[in-house]
């Protein structure tokens, strides 16, 4: 059974930036929408939630190790910034 860690970056992103704890892994869980990062490797999945009372697109970067996920940090997107990490070619669609 994999298991989803959090890093420890993660977990201070969570605090400073006030996001509730069980949103990064809600987000990996239900995202539609999955990229390769490749300037870091990483995969990022997005999905929409409410976040700072506004509905958003959130990513979380994460990373398959040892069979479990860990993921490694999040943040709301800015508007037009998903678009922009795929037009420029950073972001792979999967």
């Amino acid at each position: 059974m994999m298991q989803v860690k959090y890093s420890k970056h993660l977990k201070t992103r969570l605090e400073l930036r006030k996001i509730d704890y069980d949103l990064p892994q809600q987000i990996f869980e239900k995202a539609e929408e999955r990229f390769t990062d490749t300037v870091t490797g990483h995969t990022i999945a997005v999905a929409k939630a409410v976040i700072y009372d506004k509905e958003r697109d959130v990513m979380v970067a994460y990373k398959h190790e040892e069979g479990d996920v860990k993921l490694l940090t999040t943040h709301p997107l800015k508007e037009g910034q998903k678009d922009n990490r795929v037009k420029s070619g950073r972001w792979r669609r999967l």
